[in-house]
């Protein structure tokens, strides 16, 4: 069942990817009428020209998922098998599509080319992992920065200190080695780890922000930082339960906590992420 399962996740992927590289075929016939700009002409000559290199580039970061995928889920299966406990509920991946690449390229004022792609977007690549409790958080951070072939590149702490509209994660950048037939090249992963609470906050939010086109009103914006409070509050009374009920187990494992997040690592700007 377990084969099956990651079969499939891996056939959604390709799919997914190469669904993202037909957008780079597709600008080239949408935009060939005489109304695009002289930026949207540059672009779409660059993306003629470089085609197969931009699916190329993207086929890296798919392998990159692919492996860090693959790193988490022997992580928490081994954790499973020594402490009796999974910290990790779920992992969801997402690469980015050429279209969001090259808007975010331009909002940052960046020529559209695969050298400022690799250079400013820190997040083509992204994985989210959802844990049960906050301290699965830092747990399963400090099992990444355990792992001897992953480089930990920047970390926005939003747990600890939480975004103005209530917004709780843990944002770590890192760069894993991806071995192709020729080379071995550095690709940069986003992970982002959260409470299933955080989680349910975060999607919620992000699907009223986007209903509203960003201009939420202030009344909403009130009520969603409330939830957010909310949210805390019972990832904090969840944490407490779950701590007294290991109280009664003889053998509980209690490791776990905030660790000291390394000062050069923390950010609190956007960066390129």
């Amino acid at each position: 069942m377990r084969f099956f399962f990651v079969a499939i996740l891996n056939f959604h992927r390709l799919f997914s990817f190469y669904s993202c590289c037909g957008y780079i075929l597709e600008q080239g016939r949408a935009c060939s009428g005489h109304e695009i700009d002289r930026e949207g002409t540059a672009i779409l000559q660059h993306y003629r020209q470089n085609a197969q290199q931009w699916k190329h580039l993207l086929l890296t970061y798919k392998f990159a998922l692919d492996e860090m995928s693959t790193k988490l889920m022997i992580l928490n299966e081994e954790f499973q098998f020594v402490h009796d406990y999974n910290p990790i509920e779920h992992i969801k991946t997402r690469l980015k599509t050429p279209e969001s690449i090259v808007d975010k390229l331009r909002r940052k004022g960046f020529e559209v080319n695969l050298g400022n792609a690799r250079a400013h977007i820190h997040d083509i690549a992204g994985v989210r992992v959802i844990c049960s409790f906050s301290t699965d958080i830092y747990r399963i951070y400090e099992m990444i920065c355990a792992q001897s072939d992953v480089t930990i590149v920047q970390v926005k702490d939003y747990v600890r200190q939480p975004k103005p509209n209530g917004y709780q994660s843990l944002h770590m950048i890192v760069e894993i080695p991806v071995f192709l037939t020729d080379r071995m090249e550095s690709v940069k992963v986003e992970i982002q780890i959260r409470t299933m609470a955080m989680d349910f906050w975060a999607s919620l939010e992000h699907k009223i922000y986007y209903k509203y086109n960003a201009n939420v009103p202030a009344s909403i914006r009130r009520q969603l930082k409330e939830a957010a409070d909310t949210i805390a509050s019972l990832d904090e009374q969840m944490l407490s339960l779950n701590e007294e009920v290991q109280q009664y187990r003889p053998d509980s494992d209690r490791t776990g906590g905030r660790p000291d997040i390394p000062f050069e690592l923390l950010t609190s700007g956007d960066n390129g992420s």
